[in-house]
């Protein structure tokens, strides 16, 4: 992951909100669907309790490039891609991987993030390594969230191609999946190495990552099919790639900061 000072990127931000390339949204408000569940991406601060994380600083930057103001809306994972696609909400933002069955029923942003999907196991495991020594070993279980990348990452690449299979366990939230596998009820967590270095970098060796990674993954912002507001986003996401802005949030997020400190 490149490195870019803070400052420095903002300093070249600063000329793009004044010189007005990008679209003028005219002060709207915009209905976001968040989890807050999902480190260092997004997430309630344990010392304050305030919503922080990757997404937030995007979006407070893509807000005020294109003027507009944000209205988070908390809700779950399984009912955020129903809720912005029946139009309760504006757009959403968790981390979505971008995947063309989802974009049947809304629209995506073009991609923020590339992330790569990863094997978590307590900080103690020596029963298996790897993805085969996992599926070989059928006492070994692993937790998901349904409908999720890493459920159907679980289901085809590392498992049988059964969705029903009994060694998936499957849980509301990514949260409890990770809760799941440190009081060893399960003995694996599949994620994207986003999230997956945030978690084990605050368990103070109570978590690690095996194994290879299993394949690469884009995410995006969705938004309700035809929604006005996609063109706007992929221009304030474009800017903010090219002036080094995305660069930066990456570098506090993922390389300064430590979840829990």
């Amino acid at each position: 992951m490149k490195t870019l000072a803070v400052l420095a990127a903002l300093a070249v931000a600063s000329p793009a909100l004044a010189d007005g390339h990008l679209p003028d949204l005219g002060g709207r408000t915009v209905a976001i669907a968040t989890e807050d569940a999902y480190p260092p991406l997004q997430f309630k601060d344990p010392a304050s309790g305030d919503a922080i994380g990757w997404e937030y600083d995007a979006m407070a930057e893509i807000a005020e490039r294109l003027n507009f103001t944000p209205d988070y809306q908390k809700i779950s994972w399984d009912a955020m891609i129903p809720a912005v696609s029946e139009g309760q909400m504006d757009m959403g933002m968790t981390g979505i991987t971008i995947r063309d069955d989802r974009k049947e029923t809304v629209d995506f942003s073009d991609p923020y993030m590339r992330s790569e999907m990863v094997m978590m196991v307590r900080g103690d495991e020596d029963r298996f390594a790897d993805a085969a020594g996992f599926a070989a070993d059928e006492d070994l279980l692993m937790a998901a969230q349904p409908g999720t990348t890493p459920f159907y990452v679980g289901v085809y690449d590392v498992l049988d191609g059964d969705e029903a299979n009994t060694r998936i366990k499957l849980f509301e939230t990514f949260g409890a999946t990770v809760q799941a596998l440190r009081a060893g009820d399960v003995d694996l967590v599949l994620t994207d190495g986003t999230a997956g270095n945030g978690y084990v970098a605050a368990s103070d060796g109570g978590l690690k990552i095996v194994g290879e990674t299993l394949g690469t993954e884009d995410f995006g912002f969705i938004f309700p099919k035809g929604s006005d507001l996609v063109e706007p986003m992929n221009a304030a996401i474009a800017d903010m790639k090219a002036d080094g802005t995305i660069e930066a949030l990456n570098r506090k997020w993922f390389l300064d900061f430590k979840l829990g400190e």
